[in-house]
């Protein structure tokens, strides 16, 4: 299901796909969606250099506002295998290069590294040395990240060991191999783990072989983990690269059933499956990796690795300012950012099914993503035909048959660019809703604007631009509405708690929410229509607490169509 490195040439510069139904619950194919799939790794050396860029904070913020939960943090990689925790250190990490574009060769680090990983607001995995088989050194790292992170999540017991020198102190001269590796892992884990208390961590790295991760695990040993974590680089990888001419549609590739073997095998172990260190189409190099069209290749990847069971992507992020696949840098925000954002958004905070609706054999993907009540939220649509910038853009409608209204408007969002090719670090316009961007801290800037998209006899019609992606909302979410009310003619219940499952008071589709303050509340209504129907309730005094018209029409106006609804606070009402 890899958008191939295939260039389409455009007889018709129009194309219409055939129609599309939309299944009124998830179909078949669906599957569940962590909260945190799209999430980071940073490269060990380079951690504390990132915790000093303004845009690691507001990149990071953008993401979890989406998706309502923060990204998980690991923290690893190459130089993980070379570092040497001094507990004497005063600094948070200490090498020399003779570039800054370098990685070093080798490394210190010290509590304080700790200390700024204890700052993360998302969960937080921590990858230590095994290359070098010292295992007291290693274990001393282990407490101290234990005594200091409260966020801790797990710890990483070496880096892609499949890369190990015959040399190396584990192998002791007899060879690199799986069952080495496995026999080390099982004594790295007996000795560290009642010292670290971190018994559902680490980390399984096997070979590039076809042996299922979980046949390995002793079911006995209580300090295995609970989740099985897998490189990009360990296997190869199922979704090829986008390339400068990308995008067929096509059904599984060779490597995609291993992994959806592996994830299932880890989950018939009651274990999460997480692919620990990936990105990147072209495996880091330059030229490809920094584009929009690896930003779009990153759309279709991480809803394909839901499919096949992945809960996580820790999608790596390598030394700043020498890093073709990083999202953001020094006063900079690249382009395969936005595909990060975009697929955030589509998933949404309220999202927790994703199903892939077309059937494979084309350049345009389709998904759909499910509310916890079956609900169809969203459409995505991607259109992965080539696009470089000259000649002429083709385009492919879609049309999509069962929707739940028979007219009226639903609202749709566009991530495009100029092309495939383009790059915001060269100056190229990258744009979400039209006009937003993102300044150089990650911060948002300009303005997102919808598309309104009609509805006629069940069914709409979108247009999708080559190298271009959109987004189709059916439901909003919930819509706050403020209430400045000095007398009720009633009270209401004591407490509505903010989740749209939970049971409520309800009159007639609108919520209450009682504040600290007792004449004061906010109103909730669902936005399970479109926001003619938020005005209809108030123009029909639906809402029993509005005491004036003039309250309604005040109320009417300051509708806020969010698919982040946030609990008001207190001073929300005054």
């Amino acid at each position: 299901m890899a958008r191939l490195a295939v260039f389409f040439t455009a007889f018709l510069w129009l194309r219409q796909a055939s129609a599309i139904a939309v299944p009124s619950s998830p179909p078949a194919n669906a599957a569940a969606v962590d909260p945190s799939l799209v999430s980071v790794s940073i490269e060990f050396f380079a951690f504390p250099g990132y915790t000093e860029l303004s845009g690691t904070n507001n990149c990071l913020a953008n993401l979890a506002s989406l998706r309502g939960a923060q990204p998980a943090i690991r923290i690893g990689g190459t130089t993980q295998d070379r570092a040497t925790y001094d507990p004497n250190l005063q600094i948070p990490v200490n090498y020399t290069v003779a570039s800054p574009a370098d990685a070093p060769t080798t490394l210190t680090y010290g509590p304080s590294f700790f200390t700024l990983a204890s700052q993360l607001r998302g969960e937080v995995t921590v990858g230590l040395n095994r290359q070098l088989n010292n295992q007291a050194n290693s274990l001393a790292a282990g407490s101290r990240a234990k005594q200091s992170m409260g966020n801790l999540f797990a710890i990483e017991l070496g880096n892609e060991p499949d890369l190990y020198a015959s040399s190396s102190p584990i192998a002791s001269g007899t060879g690199w191999s799986q069952s080495v590796d496995i026999a080390s892992e099982a004594k790295w884990f007996t000795a560290m783990a009642p010292t670290t208390n971190v018994r559902d961590a680490a980390r399984e790295h096997l070979p590039r072989s076809r042996v299922p991760v979980v046949e390995y695990e002793n079911p006995g040993s209580e300090y295995w983990k609970r989740s099985v974590e897998r490189d990009q680089d360990d296997i190869p990888p199922f979704i090829p690269a986008v390339g400068l001419r990308w995008g067929e549609h096509e059904p599984p590739q060779p490597d995609e059933p291993y992994y959806k073997a592996e994830a299932s095998a880890a989950h018939g172990a009651s274990k999460s499956f997480f692919l620990g260190e990936t990105n990147s189409a072209t495996c880091g190099g330059g030229g490809i990796s920094s584009t929009f069209g690896a930003g779009l290749w990153i759309i279709d990847y991480v809803l394909q690795s839901a499919l096949i069971g992945v809960e996580r992507l820790y999608f790596h992020h390598g030394t700043i300012g020498n890093c073709a696949y990083c999202w953001w840098g020094q006063n900079a925000v690249y382009s395969p950012y936005y595909g990060a954002v975009f697929v955030s958004e589509f998933l949404g905070t309220d999202g927790t099914k994703v199903a892939m609706l077309d059937n494979g054999t084309t350049a345009v993907a389709v998904y759909a993503v499910y509310s916890a009540s079956n609900t169809p939220l969203r459409l995505l649509i991607l259109n992965s035909n080539y696009f470089d910038g000259t000649e002429t853009r083709s385009s492919t409608s879609v049309t999509f048959t069962g929707i739940s209204t028979t007219s009226g408007t639903k609202q749709a969002k566009r991530l495009t660019a100029p092309a495939a090719t383009s790059r915001v670090d060269q100056g190229a316009s990258v744009t979400i809703g039209g006009g937003g961007t993102f300044g150089t801290n990650c911060a948002r800037t300009g303005t997102e604007g919808t598309e309104a998209v009609a509805v006629s006899g069940n069914a709409l019609t979108v247009t999708v631009q080559a190298s271009e992606a959109l987004i189709v909302v059916f439901i909003k979410g919930l819509a706050t509405l403020i209430f400045h009310l000095s007398q009720l003619p009633v009270a209401p219940p004591d407490v509505y708690r903010h989740n749209p499952g939970a049971a409520g008071w309800r009159c007639s589709g609108a919520h209450f929410l009682l504040s600290g303050q007792r004449q004061r509340y906010c109103c909730l209504i669902y936005a399970d229509k479109e926001r003619n129907d938020f005005e209809d309730a108030f123009a029909s005094r639906k809402c029993p607490y509005a005491a004036t018209d003039e309250a309604m029409s005040s109320l009417s106006r300051e509708v806020h169509e969010d698919n982040t609804p946030e609990s008001p606070s207190e001073d929300s009402y005054k």
